[in-house]
């Protein structure tokens, strides 16, 4: 039939397509586990129950919103048809301020209320994240 060297060869292409297709599911199941989808407040609003998921919630800073407690920063999301509360203790970026575009990762508390964990704000002060500008653009 097949010689031993055939075999051999057969053993080992299977054992290599065997250990590249579990790599390949491995690393696509951990890229799920990590990936955090950006929503705005208008698409949390509408949300049927809210999990203990983390989450990017995007938006403008509402003007005349932003209040600095010892610890806390206190500010308002908006993407001029909902909004929603942000607390945040930490250091935030320079570039944050009214009026400008804002991604706020963390957890929902309910759906008007924000417990965020990190401030996106790295950039210019031009620039406006593309998820941002579309969902403000669609609304």
């Amino acid at each position: 039939m097949y010689g031993r060297k055939v075999k051999l060869r057969f053993f080992f292409v299977l054992l290599s397509l065997l250990t590249l297709i579990l790599s390949v599911f491995l690393i696509i199941k951990s890229l799920e586990e990590n990936v955090v989808y950006f929503q705005s407040p208008s698409e949390i609003k509408v949300l049927a129950e809210i999990e203990n998921k983390k989450i990017r919630v995007g938006g403008m800073v509402k003007d005349n919103s932003i209040s600095i407690q010892a610890k806390e920063i206190n500010f308002i999301i908006t993407d001029y048809k909902n909004e929603i509360n942000v607390i945040y203790s930490g250091v935030l970026p320079n570039l944050f301020s009214e009026g400008k575009g804002v991604v706020a990762e963390g957890y929902l508390k309910d759906k008007n209320f924000f417990l965020a964990s990190k401030i996106l704000a790295k950039h210019d002060e031009n620039y406006m994240p593309p998820e941002v500008k579309a969902a403000l653009e669609e609304k």
